[in-house]
């Protein structure tokens, strides 16, 4: 069987490729026959399906078609399904000539082999092979009431609904961006538990251009410097960002940190890590990296102390920028 995933709607088919590879292993439950392949011919270009290849259980580092060829045609002893996984196989000529010089063999297999693109792809013959023989599904991004429809969804897992005036202005502020949408709703869910989003929510917690400088004040704290952190914190503040808005990206991002340690500290690899946390790449990459300078007991203790600082500011007893400034100088 072959199935082939693509379109620019990252998010959607990432979801739909963890959803194959959860009832595969379902099945299959030893996961021995589960393998990665990134076809790239130039190695680091792009965001691989399973970045920092090392960290995946398989460690599979294979890229090209031998490769692929000597793992499909090895017989499983355990008499189960294989599933192949190929990223970038439309950047690789040689790959895809030889698949086809010898296409018979694939399509009559019973094992699973799937392809999976994220960037644009040229309709050659290989693309023509695989629309006539594959299972495909093609993901666009959403626009108009698909892309307002998915929103209302993704606040109903968290039972919140938002107003159609704050709907349209988080459109306005973010887009079709599923990867940001999707934090951006959590951060709003976790400020609102469960009442209404208004647009009042939206511009105080959404920004519509987040300024890179909000991203270095929190690799900062992650890194442990307080003076860096400070500094960058009184910049913000000083140039108007809304304080409850910094105070909130802190709390999502050190959530983050925590869930991420965690599952390292239960031996999740990073492929596992980002299929469980349902992250950008990005994020889960970043984070990855950070967690590693934190034990979880030290995330803990940020995390205990963000709810009571949090609590101290909703209570009227501290100032939200004297609270702000004084999670960093005690992380």
């Amino acid at each position: 069987m072959i199935i082939f995933l693509y379109g620019e709607d990252g998010y959607r088919s990432r979801q739909k490729l963890n959803e194959i590879i959860k009832q595969y292993k379902k099945i299959h439950k030893t996961g021995l026959n589960l393998k990665y392949f990134d076809l790239n011919p130039v190695r680091g270009q792009g965001v691989s399906v399973k970045t920092q290849r090392k960290q995946t259980s398989n460690g599979v580092k294979e890229k090209n078609f031998q490769d692929f060829k000597e793992v499909f045609r090895i017989k499983s002893m355990f008499k189960e399904k294989k599933l192949l996984i190929l990223e970038n196989v439309f950047a690789n000529k040689d790959f895809k000539e030889k698949f086809l010089a010898i296409k018979k063999d694939f399509v009559n297999s019973e094992d699973i082999i799937l392809f999976y693109e994220l960037k644009t792809i040229s309709k050659d013959n290989f693309f023509n092979f695989l629309k006539n023989n594959a299972k495909c599904q093609e993901f666009q991004p959403l626009s108009n009431q698909k892309l307002k429809d998915w929103i209302k969804n993704e606040f109903e897992k968290f039972k919140i609904k938002i107003s159609k005036s704050a709907l349209e202005k988080l459109i306005d502020f973010v887009g079709n961006d599923l990867w940001r949408l999707s934090n951006e709703i959590k951060k709003l869910a976790a400020f609102k538990k469960k009442e209404i989003i208004e647009t009042k929510d939206i511009e105080l917690l959404v920004k519509s251009k987040i300024e890179a400088d909000i991203f270095k004040t929190i690799d900062a704290i992650s890194q442990k410097n307080k003076k860096k952190g400070l500094s960058l914190i009184k910049k913000h503040l000083q140039i108007g960002d809304n304080p409850l808005y910094l105070f909130a990206m802190i709390n999502f991002q050190f959530r983050n940190l925590l869930v991420i340690r965690d599952l390292i500290d239960r031996g999740k690899n990073y492929w596992e890590i980002s299929r469980l946390t349902k992250l950008h790449p990005y994020v889960v990459k970043k984070c990855y990296l950070q967690a590693k300078k934190f034990t979880l007991s030290e995330l803990k203790e940020i995390y205990k102390l963000i709810f009571q600082i949090d609590y101290k500011i909703k209570t009227g007893r501290v100032e939200l920028e004297t609270g702000l400034i004084l999670l960093i100088s005690k992380i």
